[in-house]
């Protein structure tokens, strides 16, 4: 039995655990009255969105990852509208 990840398993599972904190990240700044700790999460938050969007492009390269199919621009128009 082969007990090691994938290089596409590993990616993945960074993938996910990048979500999760920015998920995490996101409502620690939204709770944060510190203004000098809001900018430091929301500097961390800005830095891994970066690194995951650069590992989300490499995964997408070599077809680790295949993202959902892009929505129609009236699929777009009517979100926004629902929105407004």
């Amino acid at each position: 039995m082969n007990q090691h990840m994938s290089d596409k398993e590993m990616v993945n599972d960074i993938l996910n655990s990048c979500k999760s904190s920015l998920t995490t990240y996101a409502s620690a700044i939204s709770e944060t009255a510190n203004q000098e700790l809001r900018q430091t999460l929301q500097q961390i938050r800005n830095s891994d969105e970066q690194f995951q969007y650069q590992l989300f492009q490499l995964a997408a390269q070599k077809g680790y990852y295949k993202p959902a199919a892009s929505a129609s621009s009236q699929q777009m128009q009517e979100v926004k509208s629902q929105l407004s």
